[in-house]
């Protein structure tokens, strides 16, 4: 579990109150899961402000704040681990002690059973919907029905109740919700706040009423919010930023350069591992919104690292050398009073870097970096793919930015491409893939399309011998980008892509495709 010496973990790092806004009601105490940003990000879908915090600050922070209600998130700890994290003793229901309301989740109802005499022990491990039989409650109201469907993702279950506790919902047997008597204390073991959860959002905002809560926040003031909070941290200096022109980078570039103009420097570094034609797409974006963009040619610079690197070393070596080259960049920008490094950084990426407390899934390339002296920040830190998109929509950019398909910053070297024939290959085969599925109703809605290498082998063509590559092809739905649904070609677009690749290229010799969601999968395959 992250914790901190500052008063708050503000994993919204865009999302700054000003003195004058009303006071923070609801605290998000991080216990370490992979969703706490997710729990924010659907406060700022009903409209009421959080602050994620930790568990330990919250007696400190209440008294300052004089919070309305606490969320707990889920966590990769067991209650009964040692070092795990704890509720609050002041937020336990305990004698005649009226404590602020409270909606554990996962771990957060877990740790309150743990706390106030419950039983929780090892259970059959599920990560997968469940379905989930619920009793009549407040919290419930305007569900569909009181069956519903629900993401599970735990390893302990709750055996039996705290005392005074009442149980409000079962799954498979299992404790699925629960409610103290006397107090606005309540528990669910299955996770509301993600997709996966369709109607979860109906009970938090039922909380979030019955706690008292009134809506105190509006998408509307998002770009005049980054504006002020990236001058803050510049000052009188410049700023770089990656820009890749994917709607992260864009979005936080129109925004950037809305304040600080000329000040703003764009930085593309094309290390052989874009897709095929990017470079001059991303020229084109830049021009069309008054960018001043920098491309980097680190091609050499790159495959020399690469191209005897293993699979587990590739997001590291990329990291460093993107961030050695910005080092460079930015102190050749330096005007004298300073430069800041502006990341395109969102949600997902830092909770799968392990960022807002929970367990590390893989690093990303702009999250972590070490830049040394020279300060960096990640202005849309807390925000998820679909919000990003609405903010694109918002700030009047393309509708062709808004929708653009995510493509890692690492790029094809996470696909498999380690020198440039196997970046020629796959950037071919992305592109041509990505064209016949644009063409055909059962692919256009998918939101991202991934091409790689999976390796060598030999084939026949013209009657020759001819040792070529096996081409993956990976279709995904998503939102969130936090769980994914992999799309199963059928096998009329399987033979379609099949002939397209294997006849249209002489060193591609086998396709394979790959439906597997996330989890357990992930949308790359290194």
């Amino acid at each position: 579990m992250v914790q901190t010496d500052r008063p708050v973990v503000l994993h919204r790092v865009c999302c700054f109150k000003s003195k004058e806004s009303v006071m923070t009601q609801i605290a998000i105490m991080e216990f370490g899961s992979q969703h706490t940003l997710e729990i924010d990000r659907l406060c700022r879908e009903g409209g009421y402000w959080a602050e994620i915090i930790s568990p330990h600050d919250f007696d400190r922070l209440h008294a300052e704040r004089n919070y309305r209600c606490a969320i707990g998130s889920g966590s990769h700890y067991s209650v009964y681990a040692e070092g795990a994290p704890k509720l609050p003793a002041s937020i336990l229901p305990q004698g005649s002690n009226n404590p602020i309301p409270y909606f554990g989740i996962c771990y957060g109802m877990q740790v309150s059973m743990h706390q106030l005499g419950g039983l929780v022990e090892p259970g059959k491990a599920e990560y997968a919907r469940a379905q989930v039989l619920l009793k009549r409650s407040p919290l419930f109201d305007g569900l569909s029905n009181l069956s519903q469907e629900v993401w599970m993702s735990h390893g302990d279950k709750v055996a039996s109740l705290a005392p005074e506790f009442d149980l409000l919902g079962l799954s498979d047997g299992i404790v699925a919700a629960v409610a103290h008597q006397r107090v606005l204390h309540v528990g669910t073991q299955f996770h509301p706040e993600v997709a996966n959860t369709p109607q979860g959002k109906v009970l938090l905002y039922n909380f979030l009423r019955m706690a008292g809560c009134v809506p105190d926040y509006s998408p509307d003031s998002l770009p005049d919010v980054i504006r002020n909070s990236i001058r803050a941290k510049v000052g009188k200096g410049r700023a770089l930023i990656g820009f890749s022109g994917g709607v992260d980078s864009s979005v936080l570039a129109k925004v950037a350069h809305l304040e600080l103009g000329d000040d703003l420097l764009c930085i593309l570094i094309d290390g052989g591992h874009m897709r095929l034609g990017e470079v001059e797409e991303v020229r084109a974006a830049a021009k069309a919104l008054g960018l001043n963009l920098k491309v980097v040619d680190a091609k050499e610079r790159f495959f020399t690292a690469m191209v005897s690197t293993t699979d587990v070393q590739i997001r590291d070596i990329f990291s460093r050398i993107y961030s050695e080259i910005f080092r460079e960049e930015a102190f050749a920008w330096d005007n004298g009073h300073g430069v800041v490094i502006l990341q395109g950084t969102i949600g997902p990426d830092r909770i799968e870097s392990g960022e807002t407390g929970g367990a590390k899934i893989k690093k990303h390339h702009n999250v972590g970096l070490d830049f040394g002296n020279i300060p960096q920040m990640a202005p849309l830190g807390s925000l998820f793919k679909d919000e990003v998109r609405a903010l694109a929509r918002q700030i009047d950019l393309p509708e062709s930015t808004a929708k653009r398909m995510p493509f890692p910053g690492p790029g094809n070297f996470l696909r498999g491409v380690n020198d440039a024939e196997s970046a020629e290959v796959v950037s071919w085969a992305e592109r041509r893939v990505r064209e016949i599925c644009a063409e055909h109703l059962e692919t256009q809605d998918l939101d991202q399309i991934v091409v790689a290498n999976l390796g060598r082998a030999p084939g026949v063509k013209g009657d020759g011998p001819v040792y070529g590559y096996i081409i993956g092809v990976r279709g995904i739905r998503t939102t969130r980008y936090m769980t994914v649904e992999g799309h199963a070609f059928s096998p009329k677009m399987q033979m379609r892509i099949d002939k397209a690749l294997t006849e249209g290229h002489r060193l591609i010799t086998f396709t394979a495709y790959i439906p597997t969601p996330k989890p357990p999968g992930m949308v790359e395959l290194k």
